[in-house]
């Protein structure tokens, strides 16, 4: 179950973070790069699970589908690729009050483009029309 998904070698420690599949090496990671790769397909619930739901919802509440959206944004993925942005969003998931956190996240230009693109996903422009 963890042969290298280019030369099949046995027990391959190295996972692809976007397709969970396992190769053996930097050059068959190379490789598997090269011929592209997707994020396996979302598991859809079975109908003995209840659906998730959010305990104490509000008007502002996101709705799952939605959020599930951000995961497939390039544009999220090319912001979270800068390690600064990590490390704020980090300190903002480790801070004791994150609604200070955000909001000095929110001072930092680079963390407000992630911001804003997540915003576009979960909220298009198209919304506001009338």
């Amino acid at each position: 179950m963890k042969d290298c998904c280019v030369c099949q070698k046995k027990n391959s420690a190295y996972k692809c973070p976007t397709c969970k599949q396992f190769y053996c090496s930097a050059t068959c990671c190379k490789s598997h790069k090269s011929v592209g790769c997707e994020p396996p397909p979302a598991k859809v619930p079975t109908e003995s699970r209840e659906p998730v739901k959010y305990n104490f919802p509000t008007e502002d509440t996101v709705p799952l589908e939605k959020l599930e959206l951000l995961g497939h944004s390039q544009e999220i993925k090319e912001c979270l690729k800068n390690p600064h942005v990590r490390d704020i969003a980090r300190a903002i998931l480790n801070d004791s009050n994150p609604t200070k956190a955000i909001a000095l996240a929110m001072t930092e230009p680079i963390f407000v483009e992630l911001a804003d693109a997540c915003l576009r996903v979960v909220e298009p422009i198209d919304n506001y029309k009338t």
